[in-house]
């Protein structure tokens, strides 16, 4: 009976870790070649309408290139921007909406 009880615990405990980060992902990643290993790092969410997500691209002689966006509905207004920055520095910014019918 106790381990009974205690695998229910568990197994509802887990259940709600992952409801509560059931719009949330990551994902890491790498290649290797002649001239040296590249990576890339992305996360992101969803949550009450709005998404966002980053990655950081990183290159085989550690020049790096990240890009942050985010989008909301609202309505039938949906919004977006996102901001590039480049290996020196250099950075772009964009943004938009329309409306949904």
């Amino acid at each position: 009976m106790t381990k009974t009880l205690a695998a229910c615990l568990l197994a509802s405990t887990f259940a709600l870790l992952s409801v509560g980060q059931a719009n949330a992902w990551t994902r890491e990643g790498s290649a290797s070649g002649p001239r040296g290993t590249a990576s890339v790092h992305a996360n992101g969410s969803c949550a009450s309408g709005s998404c966002s997500r980053s990655i950081t691209r990183t290159g085989p002689y550690g020049y790096s290139t990240s890009r942050s966006g985010s989008a909301s509905c609202d309505g039938g207004t949906c919004t977006g921007s996102r901001t590039t920055t480049g290996p020196r520095g250099n950075t772009v910014t964009r943004s938009g909406s329309f409306q949904r019918y």
